[in-house]
């Protein structure tokens, strides 16, 4: 055991003076498995960023949640064709779903518009007006950073009663507290009754802190109540989820008379249907990068074999020296075999270090995060291409002769 930790300090001595001797070779070959590990570690960098968001993002849609609505979230062209004459959604339908369904916690209805808010001569444009029902807060994250939510009187009266998403709430009040104030929404004055905490940006695409909330009986009444809406349905628990939607189902069509030989005219949706185009768009994702690494990393490896080679025959009196003096094979495949690896993990240092900058150059654009597990992943990489690539030349090296290798001019 003695002797084996000696050859081993030996051989990664000597495998670090041959790479300092030859920086510039050795940097030329980390060349490609630096591409390969910036690759890797960016395509892993960009899907974890992703997933974080994508979770992030569901949590505001709600736990448990369903959403009754005329078409599904994803579609192809032919079926949003086929779909998008069918019967509105009605939030009478939510009354049906209230008193009949068991598996159901929470039902509220909803429906939005764009409409300018403003305060004084502060003007907002496009700024997302949705109407609902005070059980909403049972269904979404919906907490407040000041003031309070709209009651069922004020649902019942119709009463001009907002409450503020945070992003509204500051641009249109960056001094003074909203709660008490009165905006306008389009020509209709509102009391400003509660500001909503920061929640961000939905996958990217839009932010739910510019918006607005009012009673839905309000919005009706200013925008028109013959518009679809959506029933938002928030099942008793997770496991109840299957158990609430065939439960929907059944209560809708029975309530929309549809015959039973006759398809769905409504559509329930729920976060799994995200789940499923995120696990699409990672699998495309995976695919290229797992292609673009192997490509580079091969060629890289490749690289590395080749400069190896050159190592051996440069060296093989040295090689020939040191097994005249007694080193076994073991010490000299230790010996290439570290070098191979040692190159191989410079280029993981640099390739790693790339990938840091990378990853704030590519958070201005998507989400992304360099976790501690994939700069494992990386490293462990390097070691497994610095073997796989190493272990030929170094072979060859441990079996030549001591005599032939003294003879080498």
């Amino acid at each position: 055991m003695a002797n084996f930790f000696v050859e081993l300090s030996e051989g990664l001595g000597i495998a670090r003076r041959s790479m300092f001797a030859h920086k510039l070779r050795s940097f030329l070959t980390m060349l490609g498995i630096v591409i390969g590990i910036v690759t890797v570690t960016s395509m892993f960098t960009v899907i974890s960023g992703l997933e974080r968001s994508f979770e992030n993002s569901l949590s505001m849609l709600g736990t448990n949640v369903l959403y009754v609505q005329r078409t599904a979230w994803f579609m192809t062209p032919s079926e949003w064709i086929k779909a998008r004459n069918r019967p509105r959604i009605t939030k009478e339908l939510a009354d049906d779903i209230r008193v009949r369904a068991r598996y159901v916690s929470a039902v509220a209805p909803s429906a939005d518009s764009f409409r300018p808010v403003r305060y004084r001569d502060r003007v907002l444009y496009g700024i997302r007006v949705e109407g609902s029902t005070p059980e909403v807060t049972e269904i979404g994250d919906m907490d407040l950073t000041e003031g309070r939510w709209y009651n069922e009187t004020e649902l019942q009266a119709a009463r001009p009663v907002v409450v503020l998403g945070s992003e509204v709430a500051e641009k249109l009040f960056p001094s003074e507290r909203a709660v008490g104030k009165r905006v306008r929404i389009g020509a209709t004055r509102f009391e400003v009754i509660g500001v909503l905490k920061r929640q961000g940006q939905f996958l990217g695409m839009f932010s739910f802190d510019d918006q607005v909330q009012i009673p839905l009986t309000t919005f009706e009444r200013l925008f028109g109540r013959y518009r679809s809406v959506i029933i938002q349905v928030k099942a008793v628990s997770g496991e109840d989820l299957l158990k609430a939607e065939d439960e929907l189902t059944g209560i809708i069509r029975a309530v929309r008379g549809v015959d039973a030989a006759e398809e769905n005219n409504f559509a329930i949706n729920k976060t799994q249907a995200f789940r499923d185009q995120i696990g699409q768009v990672k699998s495309i994702i995976y695919m290229i990068g797992i292609f673009l690494t192997s490509l580079a990393l091969v060629v890289g490896g490749i690289g590395v074999m080749n400069i190896m080679f050159v190592s051996v025959k440069e060296r093989t009196r040295e090689i020939g020296i040191r097994k005249a003096v007694g080193a076994p094979r073991r010490a000299i495949v230790m010996q290439f075999l570290f070098e191979a690896i040692g190159v191989c993990i410079g280029a993981g240092v640099i390739g790693v270090a790339i990938s840091a900058g990378a990853t704030m150059l590519i958070q201005r654009f998507v989400p992304a995060v360099l976790a501690p597990g994939t700069v494992v992943l990386a490293f462990v990489i390097c070691v497994g291409v610095g073997i796989v690539f190493g272990i030929l030349p170094a072979w060859n090296a441990a079996r030549l002769k001591p005599i032939d290798a003294l003879r080498y001019s």
